[in-house]
């Protein structure tokens, strides 16, 4: 979609097309509604570098930051282009503005220029200089192809059914898991346990050699930490590893994610307990995976997560998951508000965030 400015006759009647043609996703300008959402503040640690990068047209502005240690690309009038962190994959790059919602299960809204886009490599001090990363950006910088976001909200309630070459559909709207027999509304109503092979109906070849079946009843559903690897493993192409312990990739729990060496620690983990909330959350970024502690009952081990999506319209820190109450992915309120600041249930649980 260009990112030109329209009349407000033009734009009003592309909003509306969209809203009626696509319930899971909308993409629009709104700059008012993006005035509403807070920024993130920055602190400059090192003087600015000048230098040319990817061929672009044009004298960019790099800058480190730290806490976590990173580099920043600025543009015109220090306008921040893109953020890179040290020892993660994913980057978030500037694009045109997209509004991400769920009208089936909330009416929060995310107006977002956020691209969220993995790298062939690590990011590392210097990065900026080399080949690979210049013909990475040449290739994402201002594209409006797929990334983690746009692949996240694929699999939301009435999310269209996509399929790939040999007939394998691997979008479309996803449950979280098959009904527990032992379970109730409240307590363990689904099971968990299915992995993103699970919803696609395939088996999978790990990179340990370790071939794993998919099983009938977990056809087209995918628990929290499956929804991640299947967005960002099987969609992005980062590494899995077929278990917590095999290691090389990314592991299959959200407690195994949380405590993988992978990636930058954005925040740190201290603990389980409700002392063990993290006291400043502002240093999140859209793509960051965050962790929680919400049942007593798995000890010491983080048992749910989701991926930081960024400010809604009235300024709540949003998070997509697949949760079993809304049955799937989702950015609802059912049993609690996907959110991460203020006060209530999944805040409450909030214990850790990494950049992948």
């Amino acid at each position: 979609m260009s990112s030109k400015k329209k009349s407000p006759v033009v734009h009003g009647a592309i909003a509306l097309v969209l809203l009626a043609g696509s319930a899971y996703l909308t993409v629009e300008l709104r700059q008012d509604e993006q005035a509403k959402a807070p920024k993130v503040q920055l602190v400059t640690d090192s003087p600015q570098l000048q230098a040319n990068t990817g061929g672009q047209s044009g004298t960019l502005t790099w800058e480190r930051l730290k806490n976590p240690d990173r580099s920043v690309l600025r543009g015109d009038k220090g306008k921040v282009l893109a953020t890179f962190t040290d020892d993660a994959r994913t980057a978030t790059l500037k694009g045109p503005s997209r509004t991400f919602s769920e009208p089936a299960n909330t009416p929060k809204r995310i107006v977002t220029e956020d691209w969220v886009r993995l790298m062939p490599e690590p990011w590392r001090k210097g990065a900026e200089k080399e080949k690979w990363f210049k013909d990475w950006y040449k290739e994402f910088a201002g594209s409006q192809e797929d990334d983690i976001f746009a692949f996240g909200f694929q699999y939301i309630q009435d999310a269209p059914t996509k399929k790939d070459d040999e007939g394998i559909a691997y979008a479309g709207d996803a449950e979280f898991g098959p009904l527990n027999p032992n379970g109730s509304v409240g307590n363990d109503l689904r099971e968990e346990l299915s992995d993103f092979y699970d919803y696609l109906e395939i088996p999978y070849t790990f990179r340990d050699g370790r071939t794993i079946q998919p099983e009938d009843k977990r056809a087209r559903a995918v628990d929290c930490s499956g929804f991640m690897r299947l967005m960002l493993g099987y969609r992005a192409r980062y590494p899995l590893a077929s278990s917590d312990n095999a290691g090389g990739g990314l592991p299959r729990t959200a407690n195994g994610m949380a405590r993988s060496d992978l990636g930058a620690d954005v925040i740190p983990l201290k603990g389980v307990s409700v002392a063990d909330r993290p006291k400043n959350i502002d240093v999140l970024q859209p793509g960051d995976l965050v962790f929680f502690k919400l049942d007593g009952r798995t000890k010491e081990r983080l048992d749910h997560m989701g991926i930081y999506i960024g400010h809604s319209t009235d300024g709540d820190m949003m998070f997509l998951s697949s949760r079993e109450e809304v049955n799937g992915p989702t950015i609802g309120d059912q049993a609690g508000e996907s959110r991460l600041n203020g006060n209530g249930y999944y805040p409450g649980a909030f214990r850790s965030a990494k950049r992948l």
